[in-house]
């Protein structure tokens, strides 16, 4: 009998296995692997015309394999000619202490507005959300005037090898300045910002606060020592996210800086446009390596960032 069960379940199983191959299956299937290929086409497509010189691209058209085959000259031309490691020391000097600051308030605010319960803390988290409606192009003439006329003071520059960069101000004004772009940033980005974090510190029980405040500890205590290292996933995942909003940032930097060697990276890949040509391949391999501080900060905080956007989804 058990001979004969066995032989039975081995001719059940191809016909089971074909049964499984349902048309809905295949097509959702076909689906998935179009899109994905639509979605990486132009990745793809940056990456090979980057590789490939102008002049064959030219004599040749753009659908059509190099001459000549595939080289770096691209690479090493931008990176030379757009001076690209000062634009990452500018980008660095912007981004990092406005994704630092922004963690910091967003996190206060979020902290207020759900460990404690006071008559305006649902309209304060409504007011930092809604912030996040209010289009930038909205308040581009105002805030540009503000920058005009507010004074800063002038505390000299911090010097790193042939690059100097100015501490607050070297003109006594808001604009055109890196302090302007990071204060914009962390105005902008903070409504997000505490909206995710309040979410996630909803899920954090009030009994731990209410327990630090019985044994005597701070308000701002209980912040920085008990619910910081339980936002740890969430604030590494903001971190992510806010590092790529603020670097991928063309739009701030053309408006209010003026001075060229001021402007962030994304800034500078206008610099490799000519008045009467532009090579576009150039421009791809510039593309190329802009793209890479991101994908590495993704690549290090990958864990933390999946972890951040999971934690706290199934609870109620």
């Amino acid at each position: 009998m058990s001979v004969i069960a066995a032989a039975t379940r081995r001719t059940a199983l191809p016909t089971a296995a074909a049964r499984g191959i349902r048309p809905g299956r295949v097509a959702l299937h076909g689906f998935l692997i179009a899109m994905t290929a639509v979605w990486l086409f132009p990745l793809f497509w940056a990456i090979y015309s980057s590789l490939r010189p102008i002049s064959d691209t030219i004599q040749h058209g753009y659908l059509s394999w190099p001459s000549g085959g595939l080289s770096l000259a691209n690479y090493q031309t931008v990176w030379m000619q757009a001076d690209l490691p000062y634009y990452y020391l500018n980008t660095l000097v912007i981004a990092v202490p406005a994704v630092i600051l922004t963690l910091l308030l967003a996190s206060m605010v979020a902290f207020a507005c759900t460990q404690f319960s006071w008559r305006f803390n649902l309209t304060t988290l409504m007011i930092f959300t809604a912030g996040n409606l209010l289009p930038p192009q909205v308040i581009i003439v105002p805030l540009y005037r503000i920058y005009l006329s507010t004074p800063i003071p002038m505390l000299g520059s911090i010097d790193i090898g042939k690059f100097s960069f100015p501490l607050f101000s070297s003109n006594g004004l808001l604009y055109d300045q890196y302090i302007g772009i990071m204060l914009i940033h962390i105005v902008f980005q903070t409504g997000f910002a505490t909206f995710v974090l309040s979410n996630y510190m909803k899920t954090i029980s009030k009994e731990i606060t209410e327990s630090a405040i019985v044994d005597g500890a701070h308000v701002l205590r209980i912040w920085w020592s008990i619910v910081l290292p339980l936002c740890r996933p969430a604030l590494a995942a903001m971190a992510t996210l806010l590092f790529t909003f603020i670097y991928n940032d063309f739009f701030w930097a053309l408006i209010l800086i003026s001075t060229g060697d001021k402007r962030p990276i994304t800034s500078a890949l206008n610099n490799l446009q000519g008045e009467f040509f532009v090579n576009n391949n150039l421009i791809a391999a510039g593309a190329m390596l802009v793209a890479i501080p991101p994908i590495l900060v993704y690549i290090f905080l990958q864990k933390q960032f999946i972890a951040g956007l999971t934690l706290g989804s199934t609870k109620g």
